[in-house]
């Protein structure tokens, strides 16, 4: 069955009840705008910066929009991409694309002109539903655009002239479902993988992948009616979408926070009743920092309808964990691992019950199978390095238009992950690091991630990352780019000296004082680290000679 049936069922079930609630604290900061100009509704008492919908007005709207889809010609493998930021009128649009039979395509929000340009060509879309934020960076393109898709705003303010309004073209369609058949083997979504080896490539999902994600987070944290879900990430992306559908199948109510300053998410949580908040590890910092530090006073809030903390995205620190168990000592905690290609989070995760395997990704989620391979696709011993593979209902498609891609990874039913891995004698996976990303440095493989760990042991550490540097001895070099927590100070050789504690051959060569970029999922980008210091070394020593 398709997920657009547990909509239904939600909105007959409990039709008055909030399920989505969007918190802006910036707004409030920045008084940027007036309560009627920015709310949907005006319940009594709600804040300027408080919007909300009910099951049944979420159900109206995404059945206006499927019907909106459908006068214009789009069913079954049409697509439509969503180009906005976290709002109450995402979901809803991605529910109508559903709903009609077509594909949903969600757009990362950072992406610039030539991306957009480029992936609404790869992906051969046929409407494309915009915010405000996106006018600038579509105007320039939009006379293009529009010979191949239609162009929906769908914000505040006055509609660019280059697109339709989404208010005025849903107000007079029907509220009712249309009805249209969608089995487990139709096309749902394509989702972009990150980009980090140029442009991004166009992963496609069908029906069964999106319902089998939501069945994988509602059995690894148990949702039940009464959890609020506390959503910061973006919804574009598999992460935050797919952890969502734990609330979707139990009917409860999810909370869109717009902002990762730590007072913003202490104060939802302490305002919503939230229970369950999926952080990513930078975020995680912040809360504990500001903690520490004494600019988040806990005493101030009720913090007790908080049960659960998860982590993906990312390597998880064993560090971290340990300290926010001393803060929170009754949180129960979980990590997940997946890929925008196995639908998201939970195709592996450590379970809440193994807390004393923190620092391992876990095991085999719901309904998956994992292994680890050698360069030949033999499964290695445990304790040895290999691929991660995973295999399950969630595994992609295909790249789409793209076989040779698609080739590369796909194998048998299972899904090659390019992140190398281990397992330990109780068959629990730990990651090493991405296969792209390992250093070979005299012949010695150098997985950053393990020397990222033990620098993030230093209290005086906020971020870090390790990349590979062209050497012209060892082929490659590791250098440890260091972002240090404010009011803290570091120098090269307090570093140096404390990697004097592992192998020399892991010892960073190279200590590097900047901030960290990372992307909206929290990943380090690491391909930005390398642009700024291997190009720009390298062209350097050439101007040198």
């Amino acid at each position: 069955m398709p997920i657009t049936e547990f909509l239904e069922r939600n909105s007959e079930l409990y039709g008055d009840e909030v399920c989505l609630v969007e918190l802006n604290p910036e707004i409030q900061e920045k008084r940027l705008v007036t309560w009627k100009e920015y709310s949907l509704t005006e319940p009594k008492g709600s804040a300027p910066y408080r919007r909300e919908i009910t099951w049944s007005i979420f159900n109206e709207k995404a059945n206006r929009f499927a019907n909106l889809l459908i006068s214009r010609g789009i069913g079954k493998d049409d697509k439509v991409a969503i180009l906005m930021m976290n709002c109450l009128e995402w979901l809803p649009v991605y529910f109508g694309v559903l709903k009609a039979g077509a594909i949903a395509v969600p757009f990362n929000f950072r992406y610039d002109t030539d991306e957009i340009e480029y992936c609404a060509e790869l992906a051969e879309v046929d409407i494309m539903v915009f915010g405000s934020a996106f006018i600038g960076r579509l105007e320039p393109i939009a006379d293009k655009l529009s010979k191949k898709c239609k162009l929906i705003y769908c914000g505040g303010g006055y509609c660019p002239s280059f697109a339709e309004s989404y208010n005025e073209l849903t107000a007079n369609e029907s509220s009712q479902n249309p009805n249209v058949e969608i089995k487990d083997s139709d096309n749902a979504a394509i989702y972009f993988s990150s980009g980090t080896t140029g442009f991004p490539k166009a992963i496609l999902h069908n029906h069964e992948s999106l319902m089998h994600s939501a069945k994988v987070e509602q059995a690894h944290h148990g949702q039940t009616h009464s959890d609020v879900f506390l959503c910061i990430p973006p919804l574009y992306h598999t992460g935050a979408k797919m952890h969502w559908f734990g609330s979707l199948i139990s009917g409860g109510k999810a909370v869109l926070l717009k902002g990762t300053k730590p007072e913003y998410v202490i104060q939802a949580v302490h305002n919503e009743r939230c229970t369950i908040v999926w952080l990513l590890v930078p975020w995680a910092q912040d809360i504990l920092d500001d903690i520490d530090s004494g600019k988040i006073d806990l005493k101030k809030y009720d913090l007790s309808c908080w049960r659960l903390m998860h982590i993906g995205a990312q390597p998880v620190p064993p560090s971290l964990i340990k300290r926010w168990k001393k803060v929170f000592p009754n949180h129960e905690y979980d990590t997940n691992y997946g890929l925008s290609e196995s639908i998201g989070p939970g195709c592996v995760h450590l379970g809440v019950e193994n807390i004393n395997k923190v620092g391992a990704i876990g095991i085999a989620g719901y309904g998956w199978q994992t292994k680890i391979v050698d360069p030949d696709g033999n499964e290695v011993k445990r304790g040895e390095i290999g691929e991660l593979c995973v295999k399950g209902p969630g595994v992609m498609t295909c790249y789409y238009r793209n076989e040779e891609a698609t080739a590369e990874c796909l194998k048998d039913g299972w899904l090659f992950t390019g992140d190398m891995a281990k397992e330990d004698e109780d068959g629990f996976i730990f990651l090493v690091d991405r296969k792209k990303d390992v250093i070979i440095s005299g012949g010695e493989n150098i997985y950053p991630v393990q020397i990222e760990d033990f620098l993030r042991q230093m209290e005086q550490i906020k971020d870090v990352a390790v990349i590979g540097m062209p050497d012209h001895r060892l082929g490659e070099i590791s250098a440890a780019i260091i972002e240090v927590k404010e009011g803290y100070t570091l120098t090269e050789e307090e570093v140096n000296e404390f990697c004097y504690k592992i192998a020399r051959y892991k010892r960073p060569r190279k200590i590097i004082f900047a901030d960290i970029p990372r992307n909206p999922t929290g990943k380090i980008e690491k391909p930005v680290l390398r642009k700024i210091y291997c190009v720009d070394n390298l062209v350097a020593k050439e101007n040198e000679s």
